[in-house]
């Protein structure tokens, strides 16, 4: 299926590897120009060089999303340098792991503060500049986690369901002015996430086990997460908002661990 961006801005955060940094590619190659976040400065001149060797159109914003002036500096930038604001792809986000009873605060607030906190931040900045545009819609970096309970994920799934209601509320809200608000929500998929900060001890037995737990018997790749959000952040996609498209390999039918 062929996309077109043709005209149109794309905000993609988190953009510094894994699915943010090939969305920042996707959407250029689909002819949008592309504003890209992350909090590491050399790695989003990397995915700027990935764009622009496209012929795209692409400026970058480092900064932590967790800070509110980041987002309104982020949008403010890439309406004034790049002509508006059509797309907002809320994918930045942490994970951790361990018992509840061993998590501190300040882990909790870390994950909350990063996958909840940050994606309000960049959708109530975006809000004014996405009434009234062409192809108006916001995506939401999701995970099978907000669907269903994993122990040991205490934080990480209580944000991801936090962000799956925000979603809904506010598709609802933003539907009398033409914007769509939609999530996809991947199950495991190989990035450099659950690899940062040993969030996931012994990877590769992680990746392996994963095997088992996801149905159809692979774990994902970016380009799978990729191809959902182009789908939703499309025309092809203009008659739905408020869903959760999961892209989990049948991982949330499933009650394994």
């Amino acid at each position: 299926m062929q996309v077109s961006f043709a005209g149109r801005v794309a905000l993609v955060t988190g953009a510094t590897s894994g699915i943010g940094r090939e969305l920042a590619v996707a959407f250029a190659r689909a002819g949008a120009a592309v504003a890209i976040t992350g909090r590491r400065a050399a790695l989003l001149d990397e995915t700027a060089a990935d764009v622009r060797a496209l012929g795209g159109r692409v400026i970058t914003i480092a900064g932590d999303q967790r800070h509110e002036a980041h987002a309104a500096e982020a949008v403010r930038r890439t309406v004034e340098e790049l002509g508006g604001l059509n797309v907002l792809v809320n994918n930045a986000g942490v994970i951790g792991s361990g018992p509840l009873e061993t998590t501190t605060t300040e882990a909790w607030d870390r994950i909350f503060d990063t996958d909840v906190k940050g994606p309000f931040f960049f959708c109530r900045a975006a809000i004014p500049h996405l009434k009234g545009r062409p192809g108006a819609n916001v995506v939401n970096i999701g995970s099978v986690a907000g669907v269903r309970p994993y122990a040991n994920l205490a934080p990480y799934v209580a944000a991801k369901a936090a962000l799956d209601k925000l979603t809904e509320c506010l598709a609802l809200e933003w539907a009398p002015f033409g914007v769509r608000v939609n999530s996809v929500n991947p199950g495991v998929v190989v990035t450099n996430l659950h690899k940062a900060g040993n969030a996931v001890p012994d990877y590769d037995a992680f990746l392996e086990r994963s095997k088992q737990t996801h149905p159809l018997g692979f774990v994902g790749a970016t380009s799978d997460v990729v191809d959902a959000v182009l789908f939703l952040a499309s025309d092809k996609s203009r008659w739905v908002t408020g869903v959760h498209h999961l892209v989990d390999g049948g991982r949330s039918l499933t009650g394994l661990r």
